[in-house]
């Protein structure tokens, strides 16, 4: 199944290619302070659950999803938890980076058509990296690798928005900014996805393929991450694992820009960017700079901190 949540947070499904289906009469029982405890509930309790939401949607007409807002299917999970540096980079890499991760804030999670916002800070670059992220499907703690495949409850797309050289604070205020987790459309359950680890992986900016890598690239695999993760604290049903990116097409974000992002199977998040400094940096991606022979990103072409 597809799940979402639409308009002021109904939770529903995906019918089709084209139609949304309010499931909130289903889950109705659940109890909620908000619509995370909702798609935590509905995850933690699939098994009773599928069945009764698989027959609403196939009962219902449902409406056209041009006609709501969608918005984020995990709206507040209790972690997001990043791989770093975990891709070959389509061979240019000798060997695996050694296996890493950090966290990202869960309030900087926004969802389809959503904008992501280029603050004030002295970055020397705003990026996003296009990513295949997993949802966990019940506690995991010290999980081994050969049972990881069992707890993860489907996968999203996410973009892991960047504000990079910052001099101060490191990991956190380069990645766990405002806004800077964009996920979404839905949530696919994983048994939609035949294999996750060969899934093409597409990101554009104003129209233009920047990002196309497949996740077959990964150097430490999806098993391999969740057992390193979970090894250093617990993850819970509802909670997001990104397994990284394939840095070679990162470029640069800038004011006024569309980005869509589309992991195989998984639909296409779109969402806009706005920086009301309007500064501005040259198009080239990093696999650009480095043909050139130019180590690091395109540099800030105008406005503030240029």
């Amino acid at each position: 199944m597809k799940l979402l949540f639409f308009d002021d947070f109904t939770f529903g499904a995906l019918k089709g290619d084209d139609r949304v289906v309010d499931l909130s009469a289903e889950v109705a029982d659940i109890p909620q302070l908000g619509p995370q405890d909702v798609i935590r509930g509905v995850i933690n309790n699939w098994g009773t659950y599928r069945s009764k939401l698989e027959a609403a949607v196939e009962a219902a007409d449902g409406v056209p999803v041009s006609s709501v807002r969608l918005r984020p299917p995990l709206p507040k999970p209790t972690n997001i938890s990043c791989m770093a540096v975990n891709y070959m980079e389509d061979g240019t890499r000798d060997a695996p980076a050694q296996i890493n991760f950090f966290t990202k804030s869960p309030l900087a999670v926004i969802g389809d058509g959503d904008t992501m916002v280029l603050t004030d800070v002295p970055a020397t670059i705003f990026e996003g990296e296009a990513e295949l992220a997993l949802v966990i499907g019940k506690d995991a703690s010290q999980v081994p690798e050969s049972e990881a495949m069992d707890y993860i409850f489907g996968y999203i797309n996410f973009v892991d928005g960047s504000a990079r050289g910052l001099p101060e604070g490191g990991f956190t205020t380069m990645k766990s900014r405002d806004t800077f987790a964009p996920i979404g459309p839905y949530l696919v359950t994983a048994d939609e996805i035949d294999d996750p680890q060969k899934l093409g992986v597409t990101l554009t900016n104003n129209g233009i393929v920047q990002q196309k890598f497949n996740t077959d690239d990964m150097a430490h695999l999806i098993p391999r991450c969740v057992e390193f993760v979970t090894s250093v604290h617990p993850l819970e049903a509802g909670d997001i694992l990104a397994t990284g990116t394939n840095h070679g097409g990162l470029n640069s974000f800038q004011d006024g820009d569309r980005i869509t992002l589309e992991v195989e199977g998984l639909g296409m998040l779109s969402i806009n960017v706005k920086d009301d400094l309007k500064r501005t940096w040259g198009r080239e991606t990093r696999h650009d700079m480095a043909e050139k022979g130019q180590e690091g990103t395109t540099p800030q072409i105008s406005g503030k901190y240029a």
